[in-house]
């Protein structure tokens, strides 16, 4: 049996397996509500990659061995092992030709956005991947209120430098003016290619 240490204690989440949990044009729109926002992201990304309109996929989260043993010269069996927090955003990929990468995050408030839900080093490799050209945002599900919104990365630098000044958090209001709402669809379920069109409009 592996014994594998999981950060903060927190079990992963059921593996994604596009097979299964793709949505069909026989299931509701609604029908899965309540899912993980990683869920949702991975459901779009799977039509995006299918459809031949994009190809974005989940970093894997780095995993550090600790105990492997050997029984046999051609064979290793791991016996524990620790899973590592992800070293900078949870998605990268290609659109348009453009490098996309982009961090997804929950919070349960109804008013604003908590910044410590991101790191410094999430925030500095965002900073170098745009000034390489690439197109970099958020995600932000509002979970009590069920609502979405693509933060450019850019607008959330402006928020994440405040901080000095004493706020801590980003007001619902201000990601609602200067944010993208991300309404579901069946497929894809968070149409959020759309929102990085725009973007890529105003960078232009």
């Amino acid at each position: 049996m592996v014994n594998i240490h999981y950060p903060n204690g927190q079990q992963p989440k059921r593996e994604y397996n596009p097979q299964r949990d793709l949505p069909t044009p026989h299931q509701s729109i609604y029908a899965k509500r309540g899912m993980s926002l990683e869920d949702e992201i991975n459901h779009s990304n799977q039509y995006y990659l299918a459809n031949h309109i994009a190809v974005i996929h989940k970093k894997p989260t780095p995993i550090q061995l600790v105990k492997v043993d050997y029984p046999k010269r051609s064979a290793a069996v791991i016996k524990e092992a620790y899973f590592r927090r992800p070293s900078t955003t949870d998605y990268n990929g290609v659109y348009k030709g453009y490098y996309i990468d982009f961090d997804a995050k929950e919070t349960r408030n109804k008013r604003s956005f908590p910044l410590k839900n991101f790191h410094p080093h999430q925030i500095r490799h965002m900073r170098e991947c745009i000034k390489q050209g690439g197109i970099c945002f958020a995600f932000i599900k509002f979970t009590e209120l069920d609502l979405i919104y693509l933060l450019p990365a850019t607008n959330l630098f402006e928020f994440w430098d405040q901080q000095s000044g004493g706020r801590k958090s980003i007001p619902l209001a201000s990601i609602e003016k200067c944010g993208y709402q991300i309404g579901y669809r069946l497929n894809p379920r968070l149409p959020y290619l759309e929102a990085v069109d725009r973007i890529i409009a105003n960078t232009k």
